[in-house]
C-alpha cells in the first residue's frame, strides 16, 4: 500500500530524493597535505591551500579518488574513467577561496542502484544518479561570542563524496531506509565512518508533493540534516507544509530550507540557486582525472564482502531473514558473529549473539567494538553446550559469570563446579529420593494425573542445582514413574 498524507483535498503522494554528503576516510585532504582528524584544536589543520592563499595550487589525493571509486563499485554504479573538476563559485565566510572545487558536468561515478528493505520485509530499488568528489567548506560558529561569528577551517578542503539519488522514495520510512543502507555500505567499505553526530555524514532532503497521476511539482531542499530520525521527520514536516501551501491556493517556490529539530518544522533559509548562479567552469589548476581500467579492476577485486552478499550467505547457513538482517547491520557485529560461529552451529551462535550478548551490551551500555565478553570466549561457551558439559540454564549462569569476571567459561565451570551431570546412576539416585519424599504425588501420577510429570522433573533439577542433563532427567523420571 502506497504512503500518502491526507489533506483537505484528499490524499497527496510524496516525492523524495536525497543528496548525501559523506566525508572520505583519508589521512589528508582532497587537494592538500593537511590532516583530517576530527576534534582537533580549531584552525590547527589548515594548509595555505585550504586557507585560500593566492597562488596555491591544488594537488589531487589519490587515496580520496580510490575511496570514491570503491564507493561507486559498492553502489553498483558506473565508474567513469574520465572525469573533470569544476569551480563552483559562491561566497561564504567559511569558504576562503570564494569557490569550491567540485564536479558538475563530468562526475567520477555515474548511475547506480541500491536495494532497501522496509519494516514489513518488502524491498525496493532506489536509483543513484551520480557520485562526485568535492571539497568541504569550513565551519562557522555563531554561539561562541555575543556579537561575532568564529571560523574554523579544519574541515575546509576535506574530501566529500556527494551521493545524489533519483527521486524514487515515496515515504519517510523509505528515506530513512535508504540513508541507513548507504551509511551501512560506506562503513563496510571503510570509505566514510558515517558518524552523523560528528558531521562526517549529512543529508540534503529534496521533497515535493503531488496528486496521484501527476508529474513532479516544485521541490524544496531541506539542508544539512544530521540524523536518520531527523531526515524522516523533515520529510514529513516539509511535505505537510507544502500540502498546506498548495491547498490554500498558493504556489510552492523552489528554495533551500532548514529543519528546526526542536519545533519539528522547516523554515526558509534562501531561494534555491540553479547551476548558472554558481558560474561553473572547468577548474583551470587541475587537468581532467583519467583512471586506469586495470587499477579500477584491482580496487574491485579487493572490495570486502558487502551487506547484501553477507546476508544471503547467512540465510544459506540456516539463519532466519531477521537474524541475518540484524547481524549484518554493522560490520563489527558481523565479524563478531562469524568468530563465534566458526566451526559451530550457526543458528545456536546467532541465538546467543542476538539474545544474551545483545542484552548484555544494552544493559552495560557497551558496544560490540568493546564487548564485555570476547567472541572467542562466547564460542567456547557454545562448545560446552554442544558437548553436554553445560545445559542451557547452566550456560546462562556461566555467561553472567563471564560478564562479571572476564574469565573463560571453562575456568568458571571448574571453579564453581557447574558441570552438567550426565551420569545416569547419579540422576537415578536423586529421582528415587524425590519420589520417596513425594509418595502421595507418585500415587496420583500413576492413577492418571500425568500433569504431575513436570513436578518430578522440576524437583529433580532443583535437587541437582540445575546440573542434571535435562534430556536424561526426563528419561530417568519417566522410567521411574512407569515402574
Amino acid at each position: 500500500m502506497s504512503y500518502t498524507i491526507e489533506g483537505r483535498t484528499g490524499p497527496w503522494e510524496l516525492v523524495i530524493g536525497l543528496e548525501i554528503h559523506a566525508q572520505v576516510i583519508s589521512q589528508a585532504k582532497l587537494f592538500s597535505g593537511a590532516a583530517t582528524a576530527f576534534g582537533a584544536e580549531p584552525n590547527s589543520q589548515v594548509s595555505f591551500i585550504d586557507a585560500g592563499f593566492p597562488g596555491m595550487l591544488p594537488v589531487i589525493n589519490q587515496e580520496c579518488v580510490a575511496q570514491a571509486v570503491r564507493t561507486g563499485l559498492g553502489l553498483n554504479a558506473q565508474v567513469n574513467l574520465w572525469s573533470r573538476f569544476d569551480r563552483k563559485n559562491y561566497f561564504y565566510a567559511d569558504l576562503p577561496q570564494g569557490y569550491q572545487i567540485s564536479q558538475f558536468a563530468h562526475p567520477i561515478i555515474g548511475e547506480g542502484a541500491v536495494e532497501i528493505t522496509l519494516g514489513d520485509g518488502t524491498t525496493k530499488t532506489i536509483g543513484i544518479t551520480r557520485l562526485h568528489l568535492e571539497q568541504d567548506a569550513g565551519k562557522s560558529l555563531h554561539d561562541q561570542h555575543a556579537t561575532k561569528s568564529f571560523i574554523d577551517l579544519n574541515r575546509s578542503g576535506v574530501a566529500l563524496m556527494e551521493i545524489v539519488s533519483e527521486p524514487d522514495m515515496r515515504s519517510p520510512e523509505e528515506a530513512g531506509a535508504y540513508l541507513t543502507k548507504i551509511r551501512q555500505i560506506l562503513r563496510y567499505l571503510g570509505t566514510c565512518d558515517g558518524n552523523m553526530d560528528e558531521g562526517s555524514m549529512r543529508a540534503d532532503v529534496n521533497v515535493s508533493v503531488r496528486k496521484a497521476g501527476e508529474g513532479f511539482r516544485t521541490r524544496c531542499e531541506v539542508k544539512n540534516v544530521n540524523s536518520i530520525r531527523f531526515v524522516m521527520q523533515a520529510v514529513e514536516a516539509e511535505a505537510r507544509r507544502q500540502i498546506e501551501v498548495w491547498e490554500s491556493g498558493e504556489e510552492v517556490f523552489q528554495e533551500t530550507r532548514l529543519f528546526d529539530t526542536a519545533r519539528g518544522v522547516t523554515r526558509s533559509m534562501r531561494s534555491k540557486e540553479d547551476a548558472h548562479d554558481y558560474r561553473y567552469f572547468p577548474e583551470p589548476d587541475l587537468p581532467p582525472l583519467v583512471l586506469d581500467s586495470d587499477w579500477v579492476a584491482a580496487l574491485k577485486a579487493a572490495l570486502p564482502e558487502l551487506p547484501d552478499a553477507r546476508r544471503a550467505r547467512y540465510t544459506a547457513m540456516g539463519l532466519t531473514a531477521y537474524d541475518a538482517h540484524v547481524l549484518t547491520l554493522e560490520k563489527e557485529t558481523a565479524v563478531f558473529f562469524e568468530t563465534v560461529a566458526k566451526g559451530r552451529d550457526a543458528k545456536l551462535a546467532a541465538n546467543w549473539v542476538t539474545g544474551d550478548f545483545f542484552a548484555a551490551l544494552n544493559r552495560l551500555k557497551r558496544d560490540v567494538s568493546d564487548p564485555p565478553v570476547t567472541a572467542e570466549n562466547l564460542g567456547a561457551l557454545l562448545d560446552l553446550i554442544s558437548d553436554k558439559t553445560l545445559s542451557g540454564s547452566l550456560a546462562k549462569q556461566v555467561f553472567e559469570a563471564m560478564l562479571e569476571t572476564g574469565k573463560a567459561p571453562g575456568e568458571i565451570v571448574e571453579e564453581r563446579g557447574l558441570k552438567q551431570v550426565t551420569d545416569t546412576g547419579a540422576i537415578e539416585a536423586v529421582v528415587a529420593q524425590v519420589m520417596a519424599a513425594n509418595a502421595d504425588k507418585v500415587a496420583e501420577y500413576r492413577s492418571g494425573k500425568e500433569k504431575l510429570f513436570g513436578f518430578f522433573v522440576g524437583q529433580t533439577m532443583k535437587a541437582m542445582q540445575g546440573k542434571g542433563n535435562p534430556a536424561l532427567v526426563n528419561e530417568v523420571v519417566k522410567t521411574a514413574l512407569a515402574g
